[in-house]
């Protein structure tokens, strides 16, 4: 009896160690696969699509917050609690504020195989040499919208949405520093002015420009220029394209002082408590197939080449899905300026949109 007594209890021990070694491996697919993941990307960037079909092959159960400015997004960031989000989508700009205020993780190449499949010109960019912070997704530029029914003057530069006639008529992106930058190109001056006098000069064209602004719109700006509400506009270029599809008399221009150009990145905060899970939505966002899909709702230009490929010539050929070479040498992005500008900028805008 004692010896029976004894096998049964071996038996026990080891049926316990087995269910002990059972969870210890649930543990560790919960860190490498299950868990949750915290997006904070910008407004009608990412289909739902593409995020439920991560969730079905991961266990990943996301959660996803969405902004309208680079600077929202850092204000928020910033107020919430440490490890609130764990991805951010910043803008070029934007990846360097966020690098040198210590806000972001490096990234763990050895999890990101598909980097592979990004554009050689789209590595190494200076705001982040190496990428050693940032995987490259999609950009454009704030490109004009017209709708040649309505607007019977030919509009060929940002200095042309200045015209009288457009009064009350145009929409513009809800960016202080796109509307800046756009009239401080129609003077003939920088993107990224930051000389005293001109810039005096720049907030008393952008009083001109205040009687023309129907509306001050980032998350949908199509929408107005759709519905007729609005004959012209600066927005971003790939909601060009959408109001294209449902309304073919409105075209994109490339403004001939060169383009307010933006690239956005993927990007994880420092304080990331689902790290592991984080290079498992950038390395699955990489891959073509899935860059795809986000494509064929949101035609912005792509760093993805063999996405590209994948969409063939209608998303290739199409200029405001694709930008044309020459409107992207042309073009400027957005660089970090001084405190001091930027109030300066502050002011401007604030007096813009009272």
């Amino acid at each position: 009896m004692k010896k029976k007594l004894i096998a049964a209890l071996m038996v026990l021990s080891l049926t316990a160690m087995s269910i002990v070694g059972c969870g210890g491996s649930e543990e560790a697919a919960v860190s490498e696969g299950k868990g949750e993941l915290n997006l904070f990307v910008w407004t009608e960037y990412l289909p739902d699509s593409v995020v439920e079909k991560f969730e079905e092959e991961t266990g990943i159960k996301v959660n996803v917050s969405t902004y309208s400015s680079n600077e929202d997004m850092l204000a928020k960031v910033k107020s919430e609690t440490a490890g609130a989000y764990d991805v951010l989508q910043p803008s070029d700009y934007m990846v360097a504020q966020l690098i040198s205020q210590g806000m972001l993780a490096e990234l763990d190449f050895e999890k990101l195989p598909n980097f592979s499949h990004i554009g050689e010109s789209y590595k190494d960019p200076s705001y982040d040499p190496g990428n050693k912070y940032s995987v490259p997704y999609m950009g454009g530029a704030g490109a004009i919208a017209v709708n040649t029914d309505k607007v019977d003057s030919e509009i060929k530069s940002y200095a042309d949405l200045f015209d009288p006639s457009l009064e009350g008529d145009i929409v513009v992106l809800d960016d202080f520093r796109a509307v800046i930058g756009m009239t401080s190109k129609a003077l003939g001056y920088d993107l990224n002015e930051t000389d005293p006098a001109k810039l005096e000069e720049v907030s008393a064209k952008l009083m001109e420009l205040k009687k023309n602004v129907a509306l001050y719109d980032s998350d949908s700006p199509k929408s107005a220029l759709i519905s007729g509400d609005c004959s012209a506009g600066m927005i971003w270029s790939a909601e060009i394209a959408m109001a294209m599809e449902e309304v073919p008399s409105i075209e994109v221009v490339y403004p001939e002082e060169g383009a307010y150009l933006f690239f956005d990145n993927w990007v994880v905060t420092k304080d990331s408590p689902n790290y592991d899970n984080a290079m498992t939505w950038i390395n699955f966002i990489m891959d073509p197939e899935n860059m795809a899909m986000v494509l064929e709702e949101f035609p912005y230009l792509c760093a993805n080449t063999d996405a590209i490929e994948i969409m063939g010539d209608e998303y290739s050929t199409n200029p405001a899905k694709n930008p044309p070479a020459d409107a992207i040498a042309k073009g400027s992005y957005v660089e970090n300026l001084s405190s001091d500008t930027l109030d300066v900028y502050n002011e401007m805008w604030t007096k813009l949109k009272e």
